[in-house]
């Protein structure tokens, strides 16, 4: 069973759903990746509403929520904020974090506002610093075929982001960091419609390699010390977000725990899902009785 509706926060409503809601361990709230995705390919994690309620919400802009086209709401703390409009709507005095990918980007932002609360901090493949990640991602495109690398340089360089040849090679990255499953899961492909490039590009940009967005300068390393809440870091094997990135990441955050998905690129929540809700779980549920 669940709740669903709509959330009025910053520049329109968003919609979310609420799983188990009379359950009795702390409830978890679901940070989709991006920015501009939506929570559509996270909806396995409801399966962690045997424990607690599980609140999923597409961020303003995409998904099934409302899309405004004033692009100055594209911004890291008007998203923060609506974290913060949507945790107040839901009476969620006590919750756990779980985001994933720009999910993580966003749980950590809004986590050094040092809001009340905040049992637990779950980072799925961070991106915790742009530089960090665009640096990985040229390592990455490293281990790719030379015709592959050159493709996708030459369209950087050229501004022809849009065009068939990078869209192309561009899957060929995908099949190694983002997800391995061979084929590609058709409920998969049926996601592209609640995504909104116009957010990625403000915010990121043209191209996953290179950060030419408003994040070009995010890089909360620094401050990862400041997370005092128990925090776990994951990633998979063959992950974007890199294992040796997020275990330095997991070295900065004092007390934190770190696990590898092995048979996994960026997205082990769909690759390994037994292993990944088994992981989450049991660590949600060792906060819970403490």
């Amino acid at each position: 069973m669940f709740d669903e509706g709509y959330i009025e926060v910053t520049g329109g409503k968003v919609w979310y759903r609420l799983y188990n809601k009379n359950a009795k361990g702390t409830p978890v709230i679901i940070l989709h990746g991006g920015p501009g995705s939506s929570s559509y390919s996270l909806q396995g994690l409801k399966a962690l509403a045997d424990d607690r309620p599980v609140i999923f919400y597409d961020q303003l802009g995409c998904g099934k929520s409302d899309r405004p086209t004033n692009p100055s709401l594209w911004q890291i703390d008007r998203f923060v904020e609506e974290l913060a409009q949507v945790r107040t709507a839901l009476n969620l005095e006590e919750i756990h974090i779980l985001g994933h990918s720009w999910g993580t980007t966003l749980a950590a932002a809004y986590c050094l506002t040092k809001p009340r609360g905040v049992k637990s901090v779950i980072f799925s493949s961070p991106c915790l610093s742009a530089p960090v990640w665009e640096q990985d991602q040229k390592q990455n495109l490293e281990k790719l075929p030379k015709e592959i690398q050159a493709i996708i340089t030459r369209c950087e360089e050229n501004g022809t982001t849009d065009s068939e040849e990078f869209e192309e090679a561009t899957k060929e990255f995908n099949k190694n960091f983002v997800c391995r499953l061979d084929p590609y899961p058709e409920w998969l492909k049926q996601g592209s419609q609640y995504r909104n490039p116009e957010i990625y590009n403000i915010m990121w940009g043209p191209s996953e390699f290179t950060v030419l967005g408003n994040l070009k300068e995010f890089d909360c390393t620094a401050r990862l010390k400041e997370i005092n809440c128990p925090t776990l870091y994951t990633c998979g094997r063959f992950d974007e977000a890199t294992p040796e990135t997020t275990q330095y990441f997991s070295s900065l955050t004092p007390g934190s725990s770190f696990h590898v998905f092995e048979h996994s690129a960026h997205m082990p929540y769909v690759e390994e899902p037994e292993e990944y809700l088994h992981q989450i779980g049991d660590f949600l549920k060792a906060i819970d009785s403490l």
